[in-house]
């Protein structure tokens, strides 16, 4: 009778502890746990207690942001060799060892195009492993030792620039797509010369971070083994076994852009090119299917992820030179049709509405030169210099970087994209996006900035998107008068309130650095000062996880050294990556892995979760990377709690067959917690 009065108690006494955090809601001080572990010592075995088994209940008090100093950069104490040897651009994160603890990928721009050289201070490749103790954050060098830049005629050394992860054998370890982006297409190489240069590759991984080739190289074919610019682990026919989807880049004038490609995987390691077969088909390059947006694109990023919340995953890329943006969505199959269908124009993911080509200088110097041509009327007079515009000889005076019959058309009036990444950010249930553009000034709002693109939903079966700008919600003004370059970054709550923050790397422009923007409870942001925030100039590539387990979120940034020409002092170095510990009081939380069985893949890429606490529920996608050269965060979700200390449900929708929705009710907050498909109770694997 005892253990059913304490268990009744405590179960009251949970709630009443996530009712008084409720009233503390603004409350930002330190977050010192309240330890209930007293109460369910006495009753953890009890056959009626939900919790039977379960580690003690902790209750926090809320965090919230508010002028206080988030991050800290702890990078020389972070790394085993010197910080300026450890060197990236593009950053990928994914637990390699089964330790829990997010390791790290790193790759150089100095990746492309030749193996990797050995000699300290010339590394361009790097698979850290993540050691982190009761001294911090501290990763050591396993590069060499895991086998990841082995090569097909034995060496160690194979070039990479994109690393995304997910278990591809269904065997309980992440294994790697390292994708190769080549400078140069190899569409008219013969067989024999494809094979005198590496391709992009799938590496096994044995459970340990030891990582070796299958026998088969599935992408030295020549549709393959191109310029690949991106890469997204999916599972689009939903068998278990992940697929992926690859977007290929082109550079230079002559060089006509390169379908992108589906292909599908056997759960084996090997892959076979599906895109035709599923209906992501493009046709031939000319101006009039440019124009349609039927034609291939440059693209700089990719993401795979459930827009329509139908289940099946949709395909989206990003591209440059300021074309549409494609959404090929899924689930088409079953009526003898194919898989996917193109719909970015009836969905208004293909740019944002804003097609005022008047406010671009080029365009206003142009009609100031040449007042008759057509629309030319449209134009005030040139808001800047227009000399200081021209093209320098040899090209012929009053040459600009304006095509005035081609450059007032949409498919010239979008961005270029190279952060696109999938999340729900107003907890309404449905993924949204998140992209992040370069913007010159000369070129000017018509060039679309960085911006949240809301899902409304669907309308005639078709998903409907708005673009949001910071005039809508405060979320990365436009500098109209300087270079941004938002390429890098990622969606995360860094101070566990329950709402979504953005964290935009804005690459090597002079004058640019990290920002993070932090949502208030009215859903406008707030730009975090850099003093107090993440203090990171020129930051390419971006990656976030918790990664010392300590139940906030840290950020690890890369940086460029491309334009350092131009503002030398903003520079390090070298491409140094560096390490920010999150300083806020921990706050509430739960971190959520998925382990798929029966149906599912095993890392559970595709499913949908869903956090109700406090009265409110949280969705998240577990994504299989997203982003210009393979950007990912750690597989397991970190959801904030905000005050509430108690959860109601965790309800999870597994990625197989039959779209298996999953729900448990004894989830304990202030832990990570590992949920299996088919299994009704939550383990706790680094509870003490």
């Amino acid at each position: 009778m005892r253990s059913h009065t304490l268990a009744a108690w405590l179960l009251v006494s949970l709630a009443a502890c996530g009712q008084n955090a409720a009233n503390t809601d603004a409350d930002t001080g330190s977050g010192t746990p309240t330890d209930t572990s007293a109460l369910d010592d006495a009753d953890a075995t009890d056959a009626g207690d939900p919790f039977a088994g379960a580690p003690p209940a902790i209750c926090r008090t809320a965090t919230v942001w508010s002028n206080q100093k988030a991050f800290a950069d702890i990078t020389p104490l972070a790394f085993s060799v010197d910080v300026t040897q450890v060197t990236g651009v593009s950053i990928s994160a994914a637990d390699i060892n089964g330790d829990f603890l997010p390791d790290l990928s790193v790759r150089s721009s100095s990746a492309t195009g030749k193996r990797e050289n050995w000699a300290p201070g010339k590394r361009a490749i790097w698979l850290l492993k993540n050691v982190s103790n009761t001294k911090g954050i501290q990763f050591s060098d396993a590069t060499k030792a895991s086998g990841l830049t082995a090569t097909r005629d034995g060496t160690n050394g194979r070039e990479m620039q994109i690393v995304v992860f997910g278990d591809v054998d269904n065997d309980g370890d992440v294994d790697v797509f390292c994708g190769d982006s080549i400078p140069y297409d190899n569409i008219g190489a013969t067989p024999t010369d494809l094979f005198k240069q590496d391709a992009s590759e799938l590496m096994l991984n044995d459970g340990t971070g030891h990582f070796a080739l299958p026998p088969t190289a599935s992408f030295a074919t020549k549709d393959l083994r191109r310029n690949l610019g991106a890469a997204s682990f999916t599972d689009y026919d939903r068998d278990g076994k992940l697929d992926l989807w690859l977007g290929y880049q082109t550079w230079g004038a002559a060089a006509l852009p390169i379908p992108d490609q589906l292909v599908q995987g056997d759960g084996a390691g090997n892959f076979l090119e599906t895109s035709a077969a599923e209906g992501v088909v493009t046709t031939t390059y000319t101006q009039a299917h440019i124009e349609a947006g039927t034609a291939p694109h440059h693209t700089w990023c990719t993401a795979a992820c459930d827009v329509d919340n139908d289940g099946e995953p949709d395909l989206l890329t990003a591209s440059y030179g300021r074309d549409f943006n494609t959404f090929w969505r899924g689930g088409f199959k079953g009526d003898g049709s194919v898989r996917f269908v193109q719909q970015m124009n009836e969905s208004h993911l293909d740019r944002d509405d804003n097609d005022d080509w008047t406010t671009n200088w080029n365009a206003q110097c142009w009609c100031h030169d040449h007042p008759t041509d057509a629309d030319c009327d449209k134009c005030g007079p040139p808001e800047v210099d227009c000399q200081q515009l021209q093209f320098p000889p040899p090209y012929p005076p009053g040459t600009y970087r304006w095509n005035h019959p081609t450059d007032r058309s949409p498919y010239r009036l979008g961005g270029n994209t190279g952060l696109l990444t999938c999340a729900d950010m107003d907890n309404d249930g449905d993924l949204d996006l998140v992209e992040g553009t370069i913007v010159h000034p000369d070129v000017g709002p018509s060039s679309d900035p960085t911006r949240i693109i809301r899902n409304d939903g669907m309308s005639n079966d078709i998903p409907q998107f708005t673009t949001l700008h910071a005039a809508d919600n405060g979320l990365r003004p436009l500098d109209r008068y300087n270079d941004v370059g938002d390429m890098a970054g990622a969606v995360f709550d860094f101070d566990n309130d329950g709402r979504l923050d953005v964290l935009i790397a804005s690459s090597d422009y002079p004058g640019t650095h990290a920002l993070i923007f932090h949502q208030k409870p009215d859903g406008t942001f707030e730009e975090v000062p850099i003093d107090l925030g993440i203090d990171h100039k020129h930051a390419h590539g971006a990656t976030v996880a918790d990664f010392d387990r300590d139940g906030d979120l840290d950020v690890i940034l890369g940086s460029s050294t491309m334009r350092c020409g131009l503002s030398p002092s903003e520079c390090y170095p070298t491409e140094e990556v560096h390490v920010f510990q999150n300083n806020m009081p921990q706050g509430n939380y739960v971190q959520i892995q998925l382990a798929g069985t029966g149906g599912s893949n095993a890392s559970a890429i595709g499913a949908h979760v869903w956090v109700t606490a406090g009265g409110v529920t949280q969705m998240a996608e577990v994504g299989g990377g997203y982003g210009l050269f393979g950007q990912q965060n750690d597989l397991v979700l970190h959801f904030g709690l905000g005050a509430a200390c108690v959860i109601d449900a965790v309800k999870v929708r597994w990625p197989d067959g039959t779209l298996t929705t999953q729900t448990w009710n004894n989830v304990r907050a202030n832990y990570l917690v590992k949920l299996t498909q088919g299994d009704p109770k939550p383990a706790y694997p680094l509870a003490k």
